[in-house]
C-alpha cells in the first residue's frame, strides 16, 4: 500500500509537470504569432485636370498635353461605374466604367456591351481626342472627362490680363486657368500675347462666359500689319481728340457689333474723335477710306514730313489714358514709308534694298509677337521699333521694297533672324551680348568681325569655295543667288572672322598671307582694341565717313552728373549697376558719390565694345554694365563729340557707340576729366547701314550685304 501511494503521487507529480510545459508551450507559440492589424478603408486620390488638351483617346486610355509636356493615364474601372454610370455630364461628355463612355458630344451613348459613336462595343467615346477638356483622376486613372464644347472665332483685336477682345464679340474675359495652345507645327503652350492680332488664326474656348482655352489653329503668312501711331513728335502714345480726312471718300464705321453703324463723308471733311465724341458709342472707331488707294490725312500729328498721311484703315480706341491710334495696313505698303525712314533714298539700290529686307523682317517679327497686344499693335512708329512715315515715301525706296517683296531672313533653324542694324561702325561689329538679355547668347549668326574689303572679299571666296567653285571676283559680281545669295551659306570658319585689316591695325600676325584671328575675339584685348581704334585703316568700308573715328572730351568731370545717371541707370536696371561691399559686388542703391580717384574699361565684348565700367571713388567702387549703360553714364550732358572730320555734334544724353577708349585727367589723385577716343555710332550688331552703302556702291549684290552681316542665315519669301 505504501508503496501503491508513492507511485501515485509520482504520476500526479509527472502529469502535473507535462500539464505546465503544454502551457508553455502554448504561450510560446501566441508570442511568435504575428498580429493581424485591422483592415483601413481605401481613400481613393482624386486629381482634376483642368483645361488639358487631349491628344488621343483610345482603348487603353487617354494621352493629354498639359504645362509643355504629354501624359497618359488609362481608364479607370468600377470607381468610375460607380461614381458617373453612363450619365452625361454638363457640358462634355463622361466616360464610365470598363471603357464604356457615357452619352458623347454629338448625342450618341455607350454603355457596357453596347457600340458607341464609333461603332465599337465596350469602348469609350473617343471623340474627345483633339479636344479641351478638364479630367478627373482617380488613383491615377481616368474616371471623367468633360469637353469644352463651346467655341468662337472672330478677328483678334486686343489683349490684355483680363481679357481678349473679338470682332464681333466684343471684350471677353479671361478664365483664371485658361490654358493656351498652339497646335500647328509642334504642339506647345501658348499665351494670350501669342495672338496674332488683326487675324482669325484662334479658337477660342468658352466655359461660363469665360475664355478657358486659347487654341491657335493655323500659321498663314500675314499681310497687314498694325502701327501704333504716336502723337505729336512722338511724345506719347495717347492723343488728346486726333482730327483726320481723307484724300477721298471715307466711311466711319462704330456703335456695337450687333448694332454697328456706318457714316459716309466726302473728301477733305475733317473729323475730330474727342474724348467725348458720339462716335464712341463703344470703345473703337474705324475710319475706311473708300478706295483702296486713299490715303488718311491725320491734321493734329507732326512729323519731320509736316502733316502725315497714312495707307490702309485708321481705328481709334479710347482708353481710360486717351485714345489710341492704330494704322492697319498692308506690311509692304508699311514698308515704303519705314526705309526711306531708316535709311536715306539716295543710297544705292542694293543697300536699300537689303535695308528692306531687314526691316520687313523686324516688322514681321512683331506680327508675330506683338509689342502692344493692349491694343492689339504689334509696333509702333517710333525708334522704339521701327520709324513710320516720318519722311515721305521715295520712288528709290518704294521700288526696293517691290524688288524684295515677301522676303524675309530666316536662321538656320528656320526661325525669324534677329535682323538689328545700326549707323556706322568704326571697322568692326560686335555681337547681341552687348544687352545682356537672356536670349543673346543663342544668336551665333550675330558676330563681331572686320567690315574691311580683305575682310569681306576672303568671305565671298570662302563661300564661293564652299558652293564648288569660282573665284571672288565672280561671287561679287552674282546676284541675290550666288556668293551670299538666297540660296547660299553663310561664311565658313575661314572666313571674315579670320581676316581683314582690322586685324593688322592691333599687331596680329599674318600666316601665309592670310590673317587667321577672329578679330572680334582678338579686340577684347585692352591694347590690341587701343591700336585699333587709335589708327585709320583705308581698307575698312566706312574709313571715309565722319563717324568712322571721333573724341569726346569731358574737360571738367561733374560728379553731381554722374551720380545722377548712375542712379537713373540703376534704376532701369539694378542687375547692371553694382556696388563693391565686402570682397564683392553687389545690387544697392548709390546715395552719393565720393571724389572719383580713377575710372576704366574693366571689360570688352567682342569687337572691344566696352561692357563693364569701373569707377573708383575713394572706398566706392561701382561698376557699370552693358554698352549702353556705359555710354549714358559717361556723356556729361554739355560736351559735343568731334567727328574725324573735325565737324561738332552735340550729345546730350548717349555717347555715338560704345567702341572707345578711355583717358582719365587727374589732379591730386583724383579725376578732374577725361578723353574718349572712338569710333562708329550706334550700338555695332548687325548690319552697319554705312557699311552696307559702300558694300552696294563696290558692286556687291543686297543678298551677299545681308548674308555677310547675318552669318549661316538664308532669304525666302513668306508669300510662296
Amino acid at each position: 500500500m505504501k508503496a501503491f501511494i508513492c507511485m501515485l503521487g509520482i504520476l500526479l507529480l509527472v502529469i502535473l509537470l507535462a500539464g505546465k510545459l503544454v502551457l508553455l508551450l502554448i504561450q510560446k507559440g501566441d508570442e511568435d504569432e504575428v498580429p493581424v492589424p485591422t483592415p483601413k478603408p481605401h481613400i481613393p486620390v482624386v486629381q482634376l485636370l483642368t483645361n488639358v488638351w487631349i491628344m488621343e483617346a483610345d482603348a487603353e486610355g487617354l494621352m493629354i498635353f498639359r504645362d509643355g509636356q504629354s501624359e497618359r493615364y488609362p481608364w479607370g474601372a468600377q470607381a468610375a461605374e460607380e461614381t458617373f454610370g453612363t450619365e452625361e455630364a454638363e457640358g462634355g461628355t463622361v466616360v464610365g466604367e470598363g471603357g464604356a463612355a457615357g452619352e458623347g458630344i454629338n448625342g450618341s451613348q455607350a454603355s457596357d456591351g453596347a457600340a458607341g459613336e464609333n461603332g465599337s462595343a465596350g469602348l469609350p467615346d473617343f471623340s474627345v481626342r483633339e479636344q479641351v477638356a478638364d479630367v478627373e483622376l482617380t488613383d491615377g486613372t481616368v474616371t471623367s472627362v468633360e469637353v469644352k464644347q463651346e467655341k468662337i472665332n472672330g478677328k483678334i483685336l486686343g489683349a490684355d490680363e483680363a481679357g481678349i477682345e473679338v470682332e464681333g464679340y466684343g471684350k471677353l474675359p479671361l478664365a483664371a486657368d485658361y490654358r493656351g495652345y498652339r497646335l500647328y507645327d509642334s504642339l506647345e503652350m501658348c499665351t494670350a500675347d501669342d495672338l496674332r492680332f488683326g487675324y482669325d488664326f484662334t479658337d477660342l474656348c468658352m466655359e461660363n462666359g469665360e475664355i478657358c482655352a486659347v487654341l491657335m489653329v493655323k500659321e498663314e503668312a500675314m499681310e497687314y500689319i498694325r502701327v501704333l501711331i504716336r502723337a505729336s513728335d512722338y511724345s506719347g502714345s495717347f492723343h488728346d481728340a486726333p482730327v483726320v480726312t481723307c484724300d477721298t471718300g471715307f466711311t466711319v464705321v462704330y456703335g456695337s457689333y450687333d448694332d454697328q453703324k456706318q457714316e459716309a463723308h466726302g473728301a477733305g471733311e475733317e473729323l475730330e474723335f474727342g474724348y467725348d465724341s458720339s462716335y464712341f458709342e463703344t470703345e473703337r472707331v474705324r475710319i475706311v477710306p473708300d478706295v483702296l488707294t486713299g490715303k488718311i490725312i491725320f491734321k493734329n500729328c507732326n512729323r519731320s514730313q509736316g502733316t502725315p498721311s497714312y495707307r490702309g484703315q485708321m481705328e481709334f480706341l479710347r482708353t481710360e489714358d486717351g485714345i489710341v491710334a492704330v494704322n492697319e495696313v498692308l506690311l509692304e505698303e508699311y514698308l515704303y514709308s519705314v526705309v526711306p525712314s531708316e535709311m536715306p533714298a539716295k543710297y544705292p539700290f542694293e543697300a536699300l534694298k537689303a535695308q528692306a529686307v531687314c526691316a520687313r523682317t523686324y516688322a514681321y517679327g512683331h506680327m508675330e509677337h506683338a509689342g502692344y497686344p493692349r491694343y492689339g499693335a504689334h509696333v509702333d512708329d517710333s525708334t522704339s521699333y521701327q520709324v513710320y512715315n516720318n519722311i515721305l515715301e521715295q520712288e528709290s525706296t518704294t521700288t526696293a521694297v517691290k524688288e524684295t517683296y515677301g522676303q524675309l531672313l530666316r536662321t538656320e533653324n528656320g526661325g525669324l533672324a534677329g535682323t538689328y542694324y545700326y549707323s556706322t561702325s568704326c571697322g568692326v561689329g560686335s555681337d547681341a551680348n552687348v544687352w545682356k538679355t537672356e536670349a543673346a547668347p543663342a544668336l551665333t549668326y550675330l558676330r563681331g568681325k572686320s567690315l574691311s574689303r580683305t575682310a569681306f572679299a576672303e568671305a565671298l571666296a570662302a563661300a564661293s569655295r564652299a558652293e564648288g567653285g569660282g573665284d571672288a571676283t565672280n561671287a561679287a559680281s552674282q546676284g541675290e543667288d550666288g556668293g551670299f545669295g538666297a540660296e547660299g551659306d553663310g561664311p565658313t570658319a575661314d572666313g571674315p572672322e579670320n581676316g581683314g585689316s582690322g586685324a593688322d591695325a592691333a599687331g596680329q600676325a599674318e600666316n601665309d598671307g592670310n590673317t587667321t584671328a577672329d578679330i572680334g575675339e582678338l579686340l577684347r584685348d585692352e591694347a590690341a582694341f587701343s591700336a585699333f581704334i587709335s589708327s585709320v585703316n583705308e581698307d575698312d568700308f566706312e574709313s571715309g565717313e565722319g563717324w568712322y573715328r571721333w573724341t569726346y572730351q569731358a574737360e571738367e568731370l561733374d560728379k553731381e552728373h554722374m551720380l545722377e545717371t548712375l542712379q537713373k541707370r540703376y534704376a532701369a536696371n539694378s542687375k547692371l549697376v553694382l556696388t563693391w561691399k565686402d570682397g564683392a559686388y553687389v545690387s544697392e542703391t548709390i546715395d552719393s558719390l565720393n571724389d572719383i580717384t580713377d575710372i576704366y574699361i574693366e571689360k570688352r565684348g567682342s569687337g572691344g565694345v566696352a561692357d563693364e565700367l569701373v569707377i573708383e571713388a575713394g572706398s566706392q567702387k561701382i561698376k557699370v554694365i552693358s554698352e549702353h549703360n556705359i555710354r549714358y553714364v559717361l556723356n556729361d550732358g554739355r560736351a559735343d563729340v568731334v567727328r574725324q572730320d573735325g565737324s561738332r555734334v552735340a550729345s546730350a544724353n548717349l555717347l555715338p557707340s560704345g567702341f572707345f577708349i578711355i583717358e582719365a585727367g587727374k589732379e591730386n589723385g583724383n579725376v578732374i576729366g577725361y578723353t574718349l577716343t572712338g569710333g562708329g555710332f550706334g550700338h555695332g550688331v548687325g548690319m552697319s547701314q554705312n557699311g552696307a552703302r559702300a558694300m552696294a556702291a563696290s558692286g556687291y549684290s543686297a543678298g551677299e550685304i545681308l548674308l555677310y552681316f547675318y552669318e549661316n542665315c538664308r532669304i525666302e519669301n513668306i508669300y510662296e
